[in-house]
C-alpha cells in the first residue's frame, strides 16, 4: 500500500477529485494548508500599503491504495492539477505498512 499526498492548488481541487473518481478511488482527505516552494510567497496591496504573503493558500489531498494503482493515480494527479504556471504543487509517494478499519476491525488491503 502507499500514501500519495498531493499539495495543489485550491481551484485545481474539485478536477482532480473527479479524475480520482473515475479511477475508482472511493476516498480521500482533502486539508487547507499554506506554504511555500521557490515561488517565496508574493506581494499584494491592501488598503494602498503593500505587505508580502510569505504563505501561499494550497490544498493537500491524500489518498491511500494498492501498490499497483500509483502510476494511474500520479498521472491523473499531475494531468487534472497542472497550470503551467509556478505553484503548481508537488506529489509525494509514502510506503504505508498497514491499515486498519476503525468501525469492522478489517485490516490491509480490505481497510482502504
Amino acid at each position: 500500500m502507499k500514501k500519495i499526498e498531493a499539495i495543489i492548488k485550491p481551484f485545481k481541487l474539485e478536477e482532480v477529485k473527479e479524475g480520482l473518481a473515475e479511477l475508482g478511488i472511493s476516498g480521500m482527505t482533502v486539508s487547507e494548508v499554506k506554504g511555500f516552494g521557490r515561488q517565496k510567497g508574493h506581494s499584494e496591496i491592501y488598503r494602498g500599503a503593500e505587505y508580502t504573503v510569505d504563505f501561499v493558500p494550497k490544498i493537500k489531498v491524500e489518498v491511500v491504495v494498492d501498490g499497483n494503482m500509483v502510476d494511474k493515480v500520479i498521472k491523473v494527479i499531475l494531468a487534472q492539477a497542472k497550470t503551467g504556471q509556478i505553484g503548481d504543487g508537488k506529489v509525494f509517494v509514502r510506503s504505508i505498512e498497514n491499515a486498519y478499519r476503525i468501525r469492522t476491525g478489517e485490516e490491509g488491503r480490505k481497510a482502504i
